[in-house]
């Protein structure tokens, strides 16, 4: 049975949160807290811990002036790793910091995450970040462990409208990420001039050959790249896919 729980970020916000054990229990987890298909949907993977202050700062116009508002105006809903770190952080912030209303869902691994209500610090484990409005609860230990379930959770949710994967930055763990979306035939966007993974397969689609792995995600044709100081660029980029339907 789904049974949906809150999660209290005492007096930073309140977030609606549903485990499951299965990928047949997406659909209606989703459902039950609240979120319907179909609605364009936007994957944002990348960088976490391993992103710099200094670079982090430097994303903040993409989620504000790019992301952020692209979605708001389409009745849209924002997927990620759900955790206080990286990109996910810069996630939530942007939503809150322009008052955004469109769902935030975070899709974590139970055994990586620390939840509020647990009394004290977990070794190992991450936060949950206080801005997003809901959380998908996985299965695993591993970091890693739920990115097929961001992939599938993404493709659910947008049913019948359009999706689309984000890449900023990222280290091992987004080829992965990249690799679902172009296998759930998901276009992806990567931001160039961001680091590490998303720097390699835009050098990739520039005709590169640095790494097989961004070769292979190159050559799909679901691959493409805008510049890390052009949200405006980003911004059309996802209005146009996203108003795009499809005949599922």
């Amino acid at each position: 049975m789904i049974s949906p729980f809150q999660v209290d970020f005492a007096g930073a916000g309140v977030a609606v949160a549903v485990r499951i054990s299965e990928t047949s229990a997406i659909r209606p987890g989703l459902i039950a807290v609240g979120l319907h298909p179909p609605r364009p949907t936007v994957v944002v993977v990348g960088g976490a811990a391993g992103l710099d202050p200094a670079t982090r700062e430097s994303l903040r116009p993409l989620f504000i002036s790019g992301m952020v508002p692209v979605l708001e105006r389409l009745g849209g809903v924002g997927v990620d790793g759900g955790t206080r770190a990286g990109v996910m952080s810069l996630f939530g912030e942007a939503r809150t910091q322009v008052d955004a209303s469109f769902p935030l869902v975070g899709v974590v691994a139970a055994g990586t995450v620390h939840f509020p209500e647990t009394p004290g610090p977990e070794h190992g484990k991450a936060e949950l970040e206080c801005n997003h409005t809901h959380f998908v609860v996985v299965p695993g230990a591993d970091w890693g462990a739920e990115s097929p379930w961001i992939a599938q959770t993404a493709t659910i949710l947008a049913d019948s409208a359009s999706s689309v994967t984000v890449l900023l930055n990222g280290g091992e763990i987004a080829y992965a990420d990249v690799a679902r979306s172009v296998e759930a035939g998901r276009v992806v966007i990567v931001v160039a001039g961001t680091g590490r993974t998303a720097d390699v397969i835009a050098s990739a689609l520039s005709g590169e050959r640095v790494d097989e792995r961004a070769s292979v995600l190159a050559q799909s044709g679901l691959v493409h790249s805008v510049r890390a100081d052009d949200p405006a660029t980003l911004a059309s980029l996802l209005e146009s896919v996203l108003g795009e339907t499809t005949t599922n």
